[in-house]
């Protein structure tokens, strides 16, 4: 047995475009780091984006699943080759991208069980897969599916109560029943069906490994309060479909010791243990170390919260998945579309498309903007189903335009991120004294645009060191199951550097902005009716 001091964890992140991997030590610090590129590694797979798109129909997108495990052998030989000694690795865990799905041949759990050290894995797993490329979150091609999930229990707001989130295309449950109807005997003939994550874990398990309730809870088949299957639901996807997806543990569970496979080719320890694997959102949320009172806001292509709640309220475009930490408690997340390519519309419009001057134009305003609010929509928005833009001057009233380029620049930042926080408080989530804000993603960088978020939700903002946080999420998911019940996962993460305060809010920003907020839903609401 290796040393307390000397054992290390590996945690992996099978995202759309790259497998990836960090080796971190008993202190959570990275040490070994590798990542294969689906399209420019695996060339052969003739994947753009990591994805498949049909010829025949777009909506359409799919994976193939024996690239995934190519990239698998692959990765492992770049670890092996940047010197890791896999002898010291205590646990392995993993995140991946959810809703896509794997379905696993008949004998294929033999397979895995007897895998010959001496050959990649991919050459043994080769015809162990009744579909061959995987559905993937990108695919909308089940529209029809989801309406009969949802008829089934009573309509979408129904379905939502039940599963945390209304008939989506790209969940699994719309996937599934989809290939039982197109492809039955593909269906008939696929001993288990997994999640990407789950698929990810079987391989180093040596069999196939249960689904966790934090990315069951992405599929609309999960009663998200008893956390298991709804039978009623299943029943609607296909037949024997509980025995096709097996049952669901918790995210931190220790689901068995490492596969001999893994033993004999790389030199793991028989000892290592395998920490059930995660979707990519929960697996965020652990390596960004959310817990109560804390919500983090990530600012990219699209902007997402991520939400810790002791009990949710169902919306009807809102996601709410069991927490991947804390299996009493949930998580939820409001993705809004249009994100920094919409902040770089309007500085392109309004500032010369400099970042410096964009900042001294919203800097030059006072909070609440003279009474002027903005709503911008490139592309179709979920949080509210809107496009367009949607510019109000003091009195109410419908304008063109606004007089000054710096309101133009206010109206857009406080109306992205006064209906961050409407739609967070409509979900459940209580702002108090101890909110703390914790931002991530590209945006996070500017702090012009970091005070505006502080400001409208009178909490302060922190930003974190690592940024790599779904593929940190596993390495530490790694260490605190292997740890077991008697973890308590704050205590685990407690020897990483705390988040860096960045910004807090003036003092009259409760004043200023929580009027605002009431005026945001009037106005939406007007517009949506």
């Amino acid at each position: 047995m290796v040393a307390e001091s000397e054992r290390t964890f590996l945690g992996l992140d099978l995202s759309t475009q790259q497998l990836k991997a960090a080796v971190v030590d008993n202190n959570l610090q990275i040490i070994h780091e590798a990542s294969v590129m689906f399209d420019s590694d695996l060339p052969e797979f003739r994947t753009h984006g990591g994805v498949l798109l049909s010829k025949t129909n777009p909506n359409v997108i799919t994976a193939p699943t024996v690239m995934w495990v190519k990239a698998l052998d692959m990765l492992m030989d770049k670890l092996t080759v940047s010197g890791v000694d896999f002898s010291k690795t205590a646990a392995v865990s993993g995140s991946a991208q959810q809703h896509g799905s794997v379905f696993w041949q008949k004998g294929s759990e033999k397979i895995l069980a007897s895998l010959d050290p001496g050959q990649f894995l991919h050459q043994q797993l080769a015809s162990s897969f009744t579909v061959n490329n995987s559905p993937v979150w990108m695919d909308a091609s089940t529209t029809v599916q989801c309406r009969q999930l949802e008829e089934a229990v009573g309509g979408a707001l129904k379905l939502a109560e039940i599963t945390g989130s209304r008939g989506y295309e790209r969940f699994t449950g719309s996937q599934i029943a989809k290939i039982a109807q197109a492809k039955p005997e593909a269906y008939k003939n696929s001993e288990r069906i997994s999640l990407v994550s789950s698929f990810l874990c079987s391989l180093f398990l040596g069999k196939i490994a249960p689904i966790d309730i934090s990315d069951g809870s992405g599929m609309n088949l999960m009663d998200i309060r008893t956390k298991q299957w709804n039978s009623q639901l299943l029943e609607v996807v296909g037949d024997n479909l509980d025995e096709k997806l097996g049952s669901v543990v918790p995210s931190s569970t220790d689901v068995g010791p490492i596969s001999s496979y893994f033993v004999e080719r790389y030199s793991f320890d028989p000892s290592c243990r395998i920490i059930a694997c995660t979707g990519d959102n929960p697996s965020s949320l652990v390596g960004m170390r959310l817990n109560e009172g804390w919500l983090a806001v990530s600012l990219g292509t699209s902007d997402t919260v991520f939400l810790w709640l002791k009990e949710p309220k169902i919306v009807p475009d809102g996601h709410i998945l069991c927490n991947p930490v804390d299996p009493e408690a949930y998580m939820a997340m409001l993705c809004f579309k249009n994100g920094s390519l919409t902040r770089e519309r309007v500085r392109d419009s309004c500032a010369e498309s400099s970042w410096d001057i964009f900042n001294q134009l919203l800097d030059s305003t006072p909070r609440g903007n003279f009474g002027n609010m903005g709503l911008y929509y490139d592309v179709q928005e979920i949080l509210p189903f809107l496009s367009g833009d949607y510019r109000f001057n003091k009195a109410g009233d419908r304008v063109a335009k606004f007089t000054s380029l710096e309101v133009e620049v206010r109206a857009l930042i406080e109306g992205q991120f006064i209906a961050k926080r409407a739609y967070a408080e409509d979900i459940g989530f209580t702002l108090g004294k101890d909110t703390k804000i914790l931002a991530t993603g590209g945006a996070s960088a500017n702090k012009a645009i970091l005070q505006v978020l502080s400001d409208v939700f009178n909490a302060p903002v922190y930003l974190q060191e690592e940024s790599k946080s779904a593929m940190l999420g596993a390495a530490y998911q790694a260490k605190h199951g292997l740890l077991g019940k008697h973890s308590n996962y704050v205590e685990v993460t407690s020897c990483l550097p705390p988040p860096r305060l960045i910004c807090e809010p003036y003092a009259d920003a409760a004043e200023i902005y929580e009027p605002m907020v009431e005026r945001y839903r009037k106005i939406v609401s007007s517009l949506i009716k």
